[in-house]
């Protein structure tokens, strides 16, 4: 395999997550300074116009001490109260570091549900665009308070690997305790070779990880299906130590640091497979022939003045498909309004929305980035 480091150097999308054992200095209460160097790092990368989002755990461990606990309590409420007080902390540490270099930071608490509900995944969508498109750098974690399962399994390397889907970043950053992933364990083989470049579906890599447990190979096995998911929208992977120096902006070099799990696909291409085998389909748009030719012809969003009908019962979010007068399917996509919004505003000018609505969505029926033609 060709090394891939290069595309960490001309990538402008990248989700970095940072997990609890480095922010926390394993348990010892946030590591300010270890923050602060990423943070730096970060925004040297953030000047050169790369999009970033922010996963960032610790969150419990960050609470539990600022409550003085020693151990990590069993009952569930009491973690989620520990998560409660650290995401105070956390959020207010990355604030203060990030405003050094003038950058402005968000606080986004999400949970698996809201990625797998088709309009809530839009609306995340939607505002995280908001957000990097004006060069605030969102901070994202799960919601701790109420989610028990992600508490209990600790789980952010999924999230990140769904953030990355998400966002449709082209590189994946997991930062953690370890240089990066071996081929056995490294605390007990001291001939452990690093893994540098393999495929994110190179099945030898399961194997390799171990079992992910907590006296596992640093759960190794979460981060690389995180990296198998992050795949199937064209990310590529870096499992990488978070204490090696100026490790960020190193990758950012393409410096060969930790190791790099390649996708085999771009990610718009990687998106649109995904779109194309949603087959559960809840509604249909009839298109006039100028907006069929502007699909087609030109790669356009559907605007709501080239539909003529709406047939169906969906809600935002849902998949509909696009057909032509004759009833020729044309495109299926994500819709951005539901059935009841979408027969208001059909055979209107976006700029109308507002007025017909009450209210301002988007500009699109369906974003081209949601929409797959079909047919000739």
């Amino acid at each position: 395999m060709s090394s891939k480091r290069g595309i960490l150097n001309s990538s402008r999308r990248w989700v970095v997550k940072i997990g609890s054992a480095l922010l926390t200095n394993n348990g010892q209460g946030l590591d300010q300074a270890a923050i602060a160097g990423w943070v730096k790092q970060l925004a040297a990368i953030r000047e050169q116009g790369v999009e970033l989002v922010l996963v960032s755990s610790g969150a419990v461990a960050a609470g539990m001490t600022r409550l003085g606990w020693k151990t990590r309590p069993n009952a569930i409420h009491e973690l989620q109260a520990a998560a409660a007080v650290g995401q105070m902390g956390l959020v207010q540490t990355y604030e203060q570091e990030f405003q050094r270099y003038g950058l402005h930071t968000a606080q986004v608490l999400i949970d698996h549900d809201d990625l797998s509900n088709r309009e809530r995944y839009l609306n995340a969508r939607s505002t995280l665009k908001t957000l990097t498109d004006l060069g605030v750098i969102p901070i994202v974690n799960e919601n701790d308070t109420v989610v028990t399962d992600e508490i209990r399994f600790g789980d952010n390397d999924t999230l990140g690997a769904l953030v990355a889907n998400l966002v449709e970043a082209e590189a994946l950053i997991i930062l953690t305790d370890q240089d990066g992933m071996y081929d056995s364990d490294p605390r007990s083989n001291p001939q452990a070779r690093l893994i540098e470049e393999t495929a994110a579906e190179d099945s030898q890599l399961d194997a390799m990880a171990g079992d992910g447990g907590s006296l596992g190979r640093g759960g190794m096995i979460t981060k690389v299906r995180a990296a198998r998911l992050a795949a199937r929208s064209g990310a590529h992977t870096v499992i990488v130590g978070g204490r090696i120096a100026s490790v960020l902006t190193r990758l950012r070099e393409s410096e060969s640091l930790g190791t790099l799990l390649v996708a085999d696909q771009q990610p718009q291409a990687a998106r649109k497979r995904w779109l194309a085998g949603q087959l559960q389909t809840r509604g249909t748009l009839v298109l006039d022939a100028g907006a069929v030719k502007v699909l087609r012809q030109q790669g356009k969003s559907l605007l709501p003045v080239g539909v003529k009908a709406v047939r169906g019962r969906f809600t935002r979010g849902d998949m509909v498909v696009c057909v032509d007068e004759m009833e020729h399917q044309v495109a299926c996509g994500l819709v951005n309004y539901s059935f009841e919004e979408a027969q208001r505003i059909i055979g209107q000018s976006s700029e109308n929305i507002e007025s017909l609505l009450g209210y301002k969505g988007d500009d699109e029926l369906i974003h081209r980035d949601n929409l797959v033609l079909k047919g000739p």
